[in-house]
């Protein structure tokens, strides 16, 4: 079974490169355009094993997106990570307090990311993540 990762992420750019890492390490990529399509997508695509999600968002932003992630029964122990370029202080403390597990700042390191992401991931029942 592939670790899934939903990425909701409005830059083009961003989601290609991020996805182009995981996927190139045997993840299989979802994305969510805005935080109210990232939410829908999210309530019909189990298991999702990480949610990575962008900040400032259209329709709704990344801090009220995580807040309604985590009212989901489905995904309140699903590793959710602020991937922004807010990067100011307080911004992770934020982040976190809107129930995010973790925070990477853009620009991403693509050397480092995969490492990055594998801190957050929770072990599958058969063990069976990407290396």
């Amino acid at each position: 079974m592939k670790t899934t990762v939903l990425y909701i992420e409005d830059n083009d750019l961003n989601f290609y490169l991020v996805s182009y890492i995981l996927k190139a390490h045997g993840y299989e990529v979802i994305r969510g355009k805005d935080g109210r399509e990232g939410i829908e997508i999210a309530s019909s695509h189990t298991p999702l094993h990480l949610i990575l999600l962008d900040i400032q968002l259209p329709v709704m932003d990344g801090y009220k997106t995580a807040r309604e992630l985590r009212k989901m029964p489905e995904h309140a122990d699903t590793p959710l990570v602020a991937l922004t370029s807010y990067a100011m202080a307080g911004d992770r403390e934020k982040a976190l307090s809107a129930g995010c597990t973790g925070y990477i700042e853009k620009p991403i390191n693509p050397a480092t990311f995969i490492q990055e992401i594998k801190a957050y991931l929770l072990p599958n029942t058969d063990g069976d993540l990407p290396e």
